[in-house]
C-alpha cells in the first residue's frame, strides 16, 4: 500500500524556547510523516519586542508565513503563548485550518470575562516589575501546583536567545490583556481541536480548558499525568504526543472526507 503524502503541519512555540529546540524531539518522532513549517513568534523577531506589539501582529505574521509557504489549508500546532496565537488565528481564519492542536494555551483570545484575570498567575501584583532573573523564576513558580518543584535550569551558560525572554514575556502579558479578537469566532471552528494539559500545572489551566470547551464545537481534551507547563509533551513525552497527534490528524483528515461531525467533545486521561 503506498505511503500517504506528508501532512502540512505548522508549529508555533511558547514564549520561552524558540520553535526548533521546542519541537525537536516531536519532529524526530514524526520524521517523514509531516511536512513541518516552523514559525517563531514575532515578539522575538528583533532585539526588542515590536512597538505596539499585539496578538494581531502575531496572527498577521503567521498568516504571512503560511501564505509564503503556499499553504492554503494546514494542521496547526501551538504551545503556551504560541497556543494563544493559534487560537486567535483560528477565530479569524477558520477556513484555513484542517485541525488545531495545543498544549496549555497561555490565553483565550478576546475580552476576558468575569474572573479570567484571576486565572492568569503572571498578573499577580508586581510580577512584571521584578528584575529579569527574579521575574522568570517567579513566572515559572506561579504556573505550577503547590508543592511542585520548578524545573532546574539546563547546565552551562544560558543560550543567547534567553536574553530576549523577559521583555518578550512582558510584552505578551500586556498583549493578552488588550487583545480585541472576537472569541465568538471560535464557535465557527468546525474542524477538530485537541488540547492537552499537565496535571502538575496550576488549577487555573483546568478552568481555561473548561472555558474553551464551551466555545469550541469539536474538541478533544487529554490530561498528561506527571508533567506541567514547563515540561510540555513535545519535549518530555514526544512518543506519546506523536501518537496522540497521529490519531487526531487521522480523525481530522477523515472529517475532510465527510466521515466525522461537529459537536464532539472527548476527554482522556
Amino acid at each position: 500500500m503506498p505511503r500517504s503524502a506528508p501532512l502540512p503541519v505548522v508549529l508555533v512555540p511558547g514564549g520561552i524556547t524558540p520553535v526548533r529546540p521546542s519541537y525537536a524531539p516531536l519532529l524526530q518522532e514524526l520524521d517523514g510523516e509531516i511536512e513541518p513549517l516552523l514559525k517563531d513568534l514575532e515578539v522575538y523577531a528583533a532585539d526588542e519586542p515590536p512597538v505596539n506589539y499585539s496578538v494581531q501582529l502575531e496572527v498577521d505574521g503567521l498568516e504571512r508565513a503560511v501564505d509564503a509557504a503556499g499553504l492554503d489549508a494546514f494542521h496547526l500546532v501551538g504551545y503556551s503563548g504560541g497556543g494563544a496565537v493559534c487560537l486567535a488565528f483560528a477565530a479569524q481564519h477558520p477556513g484555513r485550518l484542517r485541525s488545531l492542536a495545543m498544549f496549555e494555551p497561555a490565553n483565550v483570545p478576546g475580552q476576558w470575562g468575569p474572573g479570567e484575570r484571576e486565572d492568569h498567575p503572571e498578573l499577580v501584583t508586581d510580577l512584571v516589575g521584578l528584575p529579569d532573573h527574579e521575574m522568570l523564576a517567579e513566572f515559572t513558580r506561579r504556573h505550577l501546583r503547590p508543592g511542585v518543584e520548578p524545573p532546574a535550569p539546563p547546565p552551562g551558560p544560558p543560550p543567547d536567545w534567553m536574553v530576549k525572554r523577559p521583555a518578550g514575556l512582558r510584552a505578551m502579558i500586556q498583549a493578552f490583556q488588550t487583545d480585541v479578537t472576537d472569541r465568538e469566532g471560535l464557535r465557527r471552528c468546525a474542524f477538530p481541536v485537541y488540547i492537552g494539559y499537565g496535571l502538575l500545572t496550576g488549577e487555573y489551566m483546568v478552568r481555561r480548558v473548561q472555558l474553551l470547551a464551551g466555545l469550541l464545537p469539536n474538541l478533544w481534551i487529554e490530561a498528561y499525568p506527571g508533567i506541567h507547563h514547563f515540561g510540555p509533551p513535545q519535549r518530555t513525552q514526544p512518543a506519546r504526543y506523536a501518537a496522540a497527534l497521529r490519531q487526531f490528524w487521522a480523525r481530522a483528515e477523515g472529517g475532510r472526507a465527510g466521515s466525522t461531525t461537529g459537536g464532539d467533545t472527548g476527554y482522556a486521561a
